[in-house]
């Protein structure tokens, strides 16, 4: 099992010590480090500014939103980073849900996510491999556009710049059962939100007969710490802000999942609580077990153990969510053992 470091998305600013956390994982033999988005920084000008100051260290999305660019602008980002970062590049994509497509972006979430996700994968492949100009009679996804207000002058073109590597890895975040079987089929790997390493069947069916090579990178996170409560805390909170409020309350894919995971009326309290404005009471319910299940934190003796039951399972890449040094360079020790 490789080490990732996942270095999320900027809050109110830019964050001082994520190039030097880089560094650190990749003097530590990490494989990888990862950037996100959600509606303030971006997800590629990050990890542009990690690769001029890294080597060796691959270098990935953990997501770019779909929503946010069209699939060929997504595309020439990665080539375009893939060719400045020597070969380094991972494109993880993401759909997210209606509030923040809709409430953002501006535009419609797609009645169909699974033919739009896959639409994109498709364009976004052409360009990558530039065998021809690309073409798409899709459904979400026209190449060359032919919408009612079409001009009729489109026309189909494949990038001038030529990509680096034709099979650079795209994976996907997917969090439903069919979301996830379809994954398993058009991409190159997978980025769970939450893992359960001793439950992952409650993806669905297709975990158990996954594709050869195919990457498994779930990101948790991690702290070595003596209180374990209290090191729970900021998982907590990352649980109570994603359940309560990344997504409405008829429709959030992260609540969903945790009530596939056997937390439905916990999922629905927390639900309530955060979108009331009850936001610290939220975060208290969201039960301990749980965030505890999908973490790694406490004393080094007690994540050693931990860390077992990951790599039993089909875990390729864990992602780290490690906020200092000092949890980094623990997790590299016990991982190499």
């Amino acid at each position: 099992m490789r080490l990732g470091l996942a270095l999320g998305y900027w809050g109110r600013g830019p964050s001082p010590d994520h190039v030097a956390l880089a560094q650190e994982a990749e003097r530590l033999g990490y494989d990888s480090v990862w950037t996100a988005e959600s509606w303030g920084s971006d997800v590629f000008t990050p990890l542009a500014w990690i690769a001029a100051h890294t080597s060796r260290i691959r270098l990935g999305t953990a997501v770019a939103q779909m929503a946010a660019r069209s699939p060929t602008t997504t595309a020439m980002h990665a080539l375009t980073l893939d060719h400045l970062s020597g070969g380094r590049m991972m494109l993880g994509l993401g759909l997210s849900g209606p509030q923040v497509v809709e409430g953002w972006y501006g535009r419609p979430f797609p009645s169909s996510p699974l033919t739009a996700t896959r639409e994109y994968v498709d364009v976004v492949r052409q360009v990558l491999r530039r065998e021809a100009p690309v073409e798409l009679a899709g459904r979400f996804h026209s190449h060359p556009y032919r919408g009612r207000d079409a001009t009729g002058l489109g026309k189909p073109l494949k990038p001038i710049t030529h990509p680096l590597r034709p099979d650079l890895p795209i994976l996907l975040g997917a969090e439903g059962p069919k979301n996830v079987a379809q994954t398993t089929r058009i991409a190159d790997g997978w980025l769970p939100l939450y893992w359960p390493p001793t439950r992952p069947e409650v993806y669905g069916p297709a975990v158990r007969e996954l594709p050869e090579n195919f990457l498994v990178a779930p990101l948790a996170q991690a702290r070595v710490c003596d209180d374990v409560a209290e090191g729970l805390l900021p998982v907590k909170a990352m649980l109570g802000f994603y359940i309560g409020g990344m997504g409405h309350a008829a429709r959030n894919f992260h609540a969903d999942l945790m009530a596939r995971m056997g937390y439905e009326q916990e999922a629905h309290r927390i639900q309530e609580l955060f979108l009331s404005g009850r936001r610290e009471e939220a975060v208290l319910a969201v039960p301990d077990a749980f965030a505890d299940e999908i973490s790694l934190v406490g004393p080094r003796e007690r994540i050693a153990e931990r860390l077992d039951l990951w790599r039993k399972g089909p875990v390729t890449d864990l992602l780290a969510l490690a906020p200092d040094p000092h949890t980094l360079r623990v997790l590299a020790e016990l991982n190499s053992r």
